[in-house]
């Protein structure tokens, strides 16, 4: 296929699949992911969640659920556990299940929605009740013990 392509209903660009419906994430790329094996290693557990991390703005929730996974980054701290497999299989389900993200339109409004858990925070970009992109983080320990108005 040509670097050009006009009249297409949908174009793949930078492992996005962008279409009138939205911007979704590219089949292929979420295939690997679902048939990535548990990591061994730093190194393995670094790529998957680099990969995984490209599409966090696609995943509800995407700091909450890969902490036990990035808590195994830090020095000397690679222990595989169950608690990190659970983790591995919801990041992989949750990049499964990603779902299309309406193209912004600045002719309308904007609505952000906060969530502060006891785990981290959440927030979603919508219009018009579609999302348009998820942003979440963990949060630190020094953060957990701020109240919910604060973290939001």
């Amino acid at each position: 296929m040509g670097k050009c392509s006009f009249g297409v209903p949908k174009v793949d660009y930078l492992g996005h699949v962008i279409s009138a419906d939205g911007v979704a994430t590219n089949l292929a790329k979420i295939k690997g992911i679902m048939e990535w094996p548990i990591p061994k290693n730093i190194k393995e557990l670094r790529s998957f969640l680099g990969l995984t991390g490209y599409y966090r703005k696609f995943v509800k929730g995407y700091g909450i659920i890969s902490k036990p996974l990035t808590n195994l980054l830090k020095k000397d701290g690679f222990m595989w556990t169950q608690e990190a497999t659970v983790a591995f299989i919801q990041l992989q389900e949750a990049m499964r299940q990603s779902p299309v993200l309406r193209l912004p339109d600045f002719s309308e409004n904007f609505v952000v929605e906060n969530d502060a858990s006891g785990l981290g925070i959440g927030e979603v970009l919508t219009q018009g009740g579609h999302p348009i992109a998820y942003l979440s983080k963990a949060l630190s320990m020094k953060h957990l013990a701020l109240s919910t108005y604060e973290k939001e």
